[in-house]
Order: structure tokens, then C-alpha cells, then sequence
């Protein structure tokens, strides 16, 4: 069964110009800002300009052109936030979450890209029950 895209969400919103957004990055296909709750010192989004709601969406829908910029901007984000490691960052972590299981919020792809400061380990309540 194909996603339907709700284009009344957040995300969509910002990407029309009717909500604002602390933009660190944008490229042909993808935008990247700050949250607006951030959990870390840096806490930022990154989402694919077309209507996708989650990432096995975006991966079987978009195209290769829209797909290269989005992990292309994942990266570039990385560099300019100062946290890849190859640069003598810390590091950082990547999140998404899809669907209700996944606890999404806003249906449309976005990847939380999160550092600054360690992050402990990820799942700790999974990880002791293995």
C-alpha cells in the first residue's frame, strides 16, 4: 500500500515558507535546521524537499538525484556542525524514526542528526535484555 503524504504537516509547512526555521544548509533536494527542542548541544534535521514520509519511501520513491543530495547534505551538515571525526570532531549520531512503533511524530522524512557532547550508549534498555 503506497504513503500518503499529509502536506499540512510541520515539515512541509517550513519547506513552503509559512513556518520559519533556523536554516544551517539547503541544497537542490534537502534543507537542514536546527530543532526546535534540541536534546544535545547540536541538534539538527535534515529532510528530502519532495513528499516522502519515511525513509523505505524515500528510498523505493525518490530519485538517484534527490537521494545522493540527501546523504550528501547528511554529511555536509556533519562538517559544518564540526563533528566528523575525519575533521577532529567527536562524532554524532543518526536517528530516524518511522512509523508508530518508531515513534514518529511528523510524517515526513527527516533524520535527526545529534553531538556535541557524548552520547552514551544508544537502546540501553534492549541492549541489558539481550
Amino acid at each position: 500500500m503506497p504513503y500518503t503524504y499529509d502536506d499540512q504537516n510541520v515539515f512541509a509547512k517550513i519547506l513552503r515558507g509559512e513556518l520559519p526555521c533556523n536554516k544551517l544548509h539547503e541544497s537542490e533536494h534537502s534543507l537542514a535546521f536546527e530543532d526546535i527542542a534540541p536534546i544535545v548541544p547540536k541538534h539538527y534535521l535534515v529532510i528530502p524537499k519532495g513528499h516522502y514520509v519515511c525513509f523505505d519511501d524515500f528510498s523505493n520513491n525518490a530519485s538517484s538525484e534527490e537521494i545522493v543530495d540527501y546523504i550528501k547534505t547528511i554529511g555536509k551538515v556533519a562538517e559544518l556542525l564540526g563533528l566528523t571525526p575525519g575533521d577532529s570532531g567527536e562524532g554524532y549520531r543518526l536517528l530516524s524514526n518511522t512509523g508508530k512503533d518508531g515513534v514518529q511524530m511528523v510524517p515526513h522524512l527527516h533524520i535527526h542528526l545529534v553531538g556535541g557532547k557524548p552520547l552514551g550508549r544508544m537502546l540501553p534498555d534492549m541492549i541489558n535484555k539481550q
